[in-house]
């Protein structure tokens, strides 16, 4: 299991790195074709501006859902992990260690479901409005 654990931090860590590349380019192309469109935007700008906005919801949702959903199966599997145990073992180190671990997992997880959608989008924004000249 340690070997998953660092499988996961690593793939997040990857993604915030990637995260801190595309999301600088991305606004800066955004926010010099706001400045070039001055007082009057196209109608590409405009469609820019909402897709921007819209995008920006649509990640905030995809990505709250994706937490709920993900610390809820972690909280069900946590609750039924206990079955019979509960009632004929009382609670030691041992298990209490396991369950340090299985709350620091969970919270990986969550943040890894959550940071996907941002990632996904961010990653290609940066790729969209590169190539776009």
């Amino acid at each position: 299991m340690a070997r998953r654990r660092s499988r996961n931090s690593t793939a997040l860590a990857i993604q915030a790195m990637e995260l801190g590349f595309a999301i600088p380019q991305v606004i800066a192309h955004r926010l010099m074709r706001i400045a070039a469109a001055g007082a009057r935007p196209s109608a590409r700008d405009w469609s820019e501006l909402w897709l921007m906005g819209a995008e920006k919801i649509d990640a905030f949702n995809e990505s709250w859902n994706a937490m709920l959903l993900e610390l809820f199966r972690s909280n069900l599997l946590f609750a039924l992990s206990f079955g019979p145990h509960l009632w004929f073992r009382p609670m030691t180190a041992r298990s209490s260690r396991a369950a340090t671990r299985h709350f620091q997992r969970t919270a990986l997880a969550a943040l890894a479901k959550g940071v996907a959608p941002v990632h996904r989008r961010a990653v290609a924004n940066a790729r969209r409005l590169g190539r776009k000249s």
